[in-house]
């Protein structure tokens, strides 16, 4: 008699990623994170969430805040996301988020919160309106992670911290309860490039410094080009890379090459001597060619606006079942009353 053969496919593990819909969206914000995402849905269980509950600890005009959140989910599919192989959702839709959030602000030190670097930048920038939800920020980015029993989690350098508070707050909660939450890991692509500010190219290309310091993903081709134009290179006239010694013009091979120029030397030497003028023109014609595909699903996609709703209801749903199973273990562990 021959053995019966377990056909229970393996579970894949889980990727938990949020971005805020506060702002405008990058080029770096596609090279570093949206350009990889389609990439990962087929091995991993990918949720994607539209984190409007993190945006509001910055005072938002409410109208804005409504549209950018379906142009987020438009953004998403329209990068190559497939609301039917991943999560995309809005946060405030799935009311586990805040009530997983309490609790662990329960768990979590205020020596731990006053340590968080972002805080202080954020405080600084927004001095007007230093709120208890600025400060309690990682807590809640904590619970929207473990909800999920997530596996691994895309961070940036500006986001590890706040994944080092998740996993000490998920250890310090297991280590009292036994074994509730997946301990997250950070996941790091091994494709990708960190995409520097035009103006500022020590610094991190970012949706809330100055709009002609970055290329937003939805800029017209003029706008590109003006944009990339006026790009900080520097005065000797070389095309190297060599972001110590010349980080502008590093940063356009490193544009380049994230979007399938090549290799940022061998650009570089296939330029020589052609001057600033040209490498910025080189790169200008590949971000807008990079971009175009993007932004002509996106146009269809948001004049859609029933269908995209639909997928944020739908997707709320199963979300919220999955973010149920958690967070009713989480609350027997602390002995809340039971529920009929």
């Amino acid at each position: 008699m021959s053995e019966v053969q377990n056909t229970t496919p393996a579970k894949k593990p889980i990727i938990f990623s949020g971005i805020q819909p506060s702002g405008t969206l990058t080029l770096g914000n596609y090279i570093g994170a949206l350009k990889n995402f389609s990439k990962l849905q087929d091995d991993y269980d990918c949720i994607y969430s539209i984190v409007d509950m993190h945006a509001i600890t910055v005072r938002q005009n409410p109208a804005e805040l409504r549209r950018r959140c379906l142009e987020l989910a438009a953004i998403y599919i329209a990068s190559g996301i497939d609301p039917k192989k991943s999560l995309i959702y809005c946060q405030s839709h799935v009311p586990q988020h805040a009530e997983l959030a309490w609790i662990l602000n329960c768990y979590t030190y205020m020596g731990e919160m006053n340590r968080m670097t972002q805080f202080k930048d954020k405080s600084a920038k927004h001095a007007d309106n230093i709120n208890v939800g600025l400060f309690t920020y990682p807590v809640l980015m904590a619970a929207d992670i473990l909800l999920y029993q997530t596996n691994l989690v895309p961070v940036g350098s500006d986001q590890r911290q706040h994944l080092e508070i998740c996993r000490d707050i998920a250890q310090r909660f297991n280590g009292i309860y036994g074994d509730v939450f997946t301990i997250p890991e950070g996941y790091i692509p091994k494709v990708g490039a960190r995409v520097m500010s035009l103006q500022e190219p020590t610094r991190k290309m970012s949706k809330s410094d100055p709009e002609d310091t970055f290329v937003a993903l939805l800029d017209d081709p003029d706008t590109i080009r003006r944009k990339i134009k006026r790009a900080v290179t520097d005065s000797d006239g070389e095309i190297r890379y060599d972001p110590e010694n010349k980080p502008g013009v590093s940063n356009l091979l490193s544009i380049m090459s994230a979007l399938g120029e090549g290799d940022m030397e061998a650009i570089a030497a296939q330029m020589q001597g052609q001057g600033y003028g040209a490498l910025k023109t080189r790169t200008a014609d590949c971000v807008i060619a990079a971009l175009e595909p993007l932004q002509a699903e996106f146009k269809r996609l948001i004049n859609d606006k029933g269908y995209l709703q639909g997928i944020l209801d739908e997707n709320a749903k199963t979300a919220s079942y999955l973010a149920n199973k958690t967070l009713r273990k989480v609350q027997k562990k602390i002995g809340f009353a039971a529920r009929g």
